[in-house]
């Protein structure tokens, strides 16, 4: 027991100092230099509400995103809807189940897109439009697998494969996800979280739409001006993100709790920045949340994060109804409003 404990205890302070010295190798903030940027969207409207800090509170079916060793301490089958009223008219929805299978572990499948609507087509000829119309989006589909290596002890991934696509253009990417959650004796049973998302494959549109025609020698007269050719597009990197994190209850008694949790997080594509957020429950079926998001992140339009949650159990049945609502201020760009809707069974 005592060998377990050390090696449990070892390997979080490897994963503490891995994190430590790969956040400080690289100060360039890289801004707007990965494809697939929908995959930093947080899911969940609970986890919107405490600021994104969630990577050692996730325990339901948002973890999936957040931390996949989280879904290894659910007792009974989850599904999770959000739906999101993302920056620019654009939507952003999500569909999440948990199902655990005993001794073997617990099995997560998930579903995430971004939709930005129709759009109409506009050339120099026609800034007006020309009649036709294009749409652009994306999505991921996810499968995970998680298990308790010792009751505090936990670790999962995820396999997934994702898409984008703008008009007849498209790209593609396979990656994976891992986490792992650790419940230790301190401050009221602090947990440890800590995960890195996207690891995988580089992106590169392909489709008709880089075809484009030219002529053979301007120079010359009627020389060819209809030579096809396409263009050749660069590949990007996923958006990959590592998070660290601890949360624990500062006060809990049988009716009330406030629970608090940090994390800090270090992108491929920006700078390191931490998330705080807090939740006062009542009796667990009432809770209000509050966070900020984005803290120490140079030129951010991250702010303050609000949030209600309500949980009850369906009549007539012993399943347990769970309602999130989040506010996210992101200043010149404004709010948006995020929502979730969970069914344990």
């Amino acid at each position: 027991m005592i060998m377990k404990k050390n090696s449990i205890i070892t390997f979080s302070i490897i994963l503490l100092l891995s994190f430590c010295s790969y956040a400080q190798s690289d100060r360039v903030s890289k801004v707007g230099t990965t494809g697939a940027t929908f995959l930093e969207i947080g899911i969940g409207a609970s986890a919107g509400a405490m600021g994104g800090a969630y990577v050692s509170l996730a325990r339901d079916a948002s973890a999936l995103y957040w931390n996949p060793g989280g879904i290894a301490v659910m007792k009974e089958n989850e599904v999770t809807l959000y739906h999101s009223l993302w920056l620019a008219d654009t939507k952003v929805s999500y569909a999440g189940l948990v199902i655990p299978a005993g001794d073997f572990g617990t099995l997560g499948f998930s579903f995430t897109s971004l939709d930005m609507g129709d759009m109409p087509v506009r050339t120099i000829e026609m800034q007006e439009g020309t009649g036709e119309y294009f749409s652009a989006g994306d999505m991921a589909i996810g499968v995970s697998y998680a298990r308790n290596l010792t009751d505090r002890f936990s670790i999962g991934f995820t396999a997934k494969y994702i898409r984008e696509t703008i008009w007849h253009m498209s790209s593609s990417a396979v990656a994976i996800d891992a986490g792992t959650m650790f419940k230790t004796d301190l401050f009221n049973g602090m947990v440890i979280g800590a995960s890195i998302s996207n690891f995988g494959t580089q992106m590169k549109l392909d489709g008709r739409d880089t075809r484009t025609y030219n002529r053979v020698d301007e120079t010359k007269q009627g020389s060819n001006a209809n030579i096809p050719y396409n263009i050749d597009l660069d590949s990007w990197d996923l958006p990959l993100n590592i998070r660290l994190g601890i949360s624990t209850d500062v006060y809990k008694s049988s009716d009330w709790r406030f629970t608090v949790a940090v994390d800090a997080e270090h992108p491929n594509d920006n700078y390191e920045s931490m998330n705080v957020g807090g939740e006062f429950s009542f009796m667990d079926y009432v809770s209000v949340r509050g966070g900020y998001n984005s803290l120490f992140l140079t030129d951010s339009e991250g702010g303050l994060t609000l949030g209600l949650g309500f949980n009850s159990k369906m009549l007539f049945s012993d399943n347990v109804v769970t309602f999130d609502y989040s506010y996210r201020d992101f200043g010149r760009l404004k709010a948006v409003h995020s929502f979730s809707l969970s069914v344990g069974f």
